[in-house]
């Protein structure tokens, strides 16, 4: 095992500190993790450089550009011959009958756009299909949360996470993954999770959540942002009714409606329950203060169809240039050409702005910054976790306790913590955090480096058991009504079947 010094000491301190912080909520996910970067940074175990090479990091600014592709994809109305076809307002329709059409689509979809805004897109259209077959919305918001996480890991483009990992293995001059390498494996993980879901997340979610009726003739929810300008204000301090026009009625938090309303301070991913004029969907539908609004209807924009036809088009181009691109005889024909990821999502974004399919005078709004300054700043720890010996010496005390320095236990260990991280933090630190580690361990045993990667991609986009570590958890968590426990009921068997399944099958398609 390698021995303690005092850089190893200032970033073990510096990860306990944050974790903490994260974990209590006190600041932003990105700004916590910066102010982490920064104090590594006084402290002289990384220099400038190395603080801000995640800035620039090629993954980063990938997802980036995806989370512009997929507010085009969104706004082009893209998915609404999907939504026609999945949820028909004909005939009556069972729980499990709905699962069978929404979770296998939006699992494949989610394999090719952000997670996120397509559950942002799904949920107002399956709040109104729901009243309309006499349904129960909580039913379906945490299955289809988890369909998209599930679907996030077929691709390399799936999920930011993969791409993080990714990023994180061309800095230390690696080989990257191809588009749909890690869907070797994510593939069957997702079968057998969507198969999990329609078979039992029926019987495990109770039908019963708390709403609360409003006297007047529009009720409107909606979830707050980063963006919401009155975050840590309380009602009196912020007035919502001049701000916005419309009246609170109930506030719900972490699946409990809050009583004491005079106490109340507004917070990120809160549901607020509110009784509205006509005008504050044609407002505010469009606006980033409110991550989803739901009126019982739909407010989709009207396109032409040019635009719908040029997205689908430009999906198409971005998929498979990116996967083709990679193939041997079309790498020897390009020769130094980099048509990879990057290149595709750069292209498709371009032609996105200029053909107006996304406002380009707007397009800041439409990239959430907090996450990618979280995932800047966590490949600036990694790198700190490296540089100062505290990877290796993890990476020691695993294959000690590993006794037999057997890869496959390494493998499991590694899983499981990366997996744990996951659930207490975010997805994308802990990614970055398990990286450095894992390819020390894989190192110093002398062993292919390609399945802990994988590993640590796929643990760390399994957040299953909390609404902490994904961001779609923490946003039908509040429009569902969902307890604490309710994620731990239903998602911790989701978290066991994706670990066994990794276990089994990430060593048979990458050999140690």
């Amino acid at each position: 095992m390698g021995s303690l010094n005092i850089d190893i000491l200032l970033v073990f301190a510096a990860i306990i500190v944050m974790v903490y912080l994260l974990i209590k909520e006190y600041l932003r996910p990105g700004l916590i993790l910066f102010s982490t970067v920064v104090l590594l940074l006084l402290c002289g175990v990384i220099d400038s450089k190395d603080a801000l090479a995640g800035f620039s990091n090629k993954g980063v600014i990938t997802v980036a550009m995806l989370f512009l592709v997929s507010e085009g994809v969104r706004r082009s109305n893209s998915l609404s011959p999907v939504m026609g076809f999945i949820l028909p307002t004909e005939g009556r329709i069972t729980t499990h009958q709905g699962y069978l059409r929404i979770l296998p689509t939006v699992a494949s979809i989610s394999a090719f756009l952000n997670n996120t805004p397509i559950v942002i897109i799904f949920i107002p259209h399956i709040k109104a299909w729901c009243v309309k077959n006499g349904l129960p919305l909580k039913k379906f918001l945490i299955p289809l949360s988890y369909a998209a996480i599930l679907g996030g890991m077929c691709t390399l483009i799936g999920t930011s996470t993969n791409l993080v990992v990714h990023g994180l293995m061309l800095d230390a001059g690696l080989e990257g993954f191809t588009m749909f390498e890690i869907g070797k494996v994510g593939v069957i993980i997702t079968l057998f999770g969507v198969g999990y879901l329609i078979l039992f997340a029926d019987k495990r979610i109770d039908a019963y959540s708390p709403f609360v009726e409003s006297n007047k003739q529009h009720r409107v929810e909606v979830v707050l942002s980063s963006r919401f300008a009155g975050i840590r204000c309380t009602i009196e301090q912020f007035d919502f009714q001049k701000h916005y026009g419309a009246t609170i009625e109930a506030v719900r938090r972490d699946g409990e409606i809050i009583e004491d309303l005079e106490e109340y301070e507004y917070k990120e991913n809160d549901t607020l329950i509110l009784s509205a004029p006509d005008s504050f969907i044609d407002t505010w539908g469009e606006s980033r203060v409110f991550v989803i609004m739901t009126n019982g209807g739909n407010h989709t924009l009207q396109v032409p169809r040019w635009k719908t036809l040029l997205t689908l088009a430009l999906l198409l181009i971005m998929v498979v240039g990116a996967t083709i691109s990679q193939l041997p005889i079309i790498s020897r024909f390009l020769g130094t050409a980099e048509t990879d990821m990057f290149f595709w999502a750069a292209v498709v974004t371009v032609i996105m702005a200029l053909s107006n399919i996304f406002p380009a005078k707007k397009y800041t709004k439409f990239i959430s910054w907090d996450i990618l300054i979280t995932i800047a700043s966590a490949l600036a720890i990694s790198r700190a976790m490296t540089v100062s010996g505290f990877a290796d010496f993890i990476a020691s005390m695993l294959i000690d306790i590993s006794g037999s320095i057997s890869p496959y236990l390494l493998l499991a260990i590694l899983y499981i913590i990366t997996n744990i991280i996951t659930e207490l933090i975010t997805n994308n630190a802990a990614a970055a955090f398990a990286f450095p580690i894992g390819l020390a361990a894989a190192t110093k045993i002398g062993v292919n480096y390609m399945p802990f990667c994988i590993a640590i991609a796929i643990a760390a986009s399994a957040s299953f058991s909390t609404p902490i570590g994904y961001q779609t958890n923490m946003i039908v968590q509040g429009l569902g009504g969902y307890s604490f426990k309710e994620f731990l009921k239903i998602g911790l068997p989701l978290n066991i079947i994706t670990f066994i399944i990794s276990m089994i099958f990430i060593p048979l398609f990458w050999n140690f």
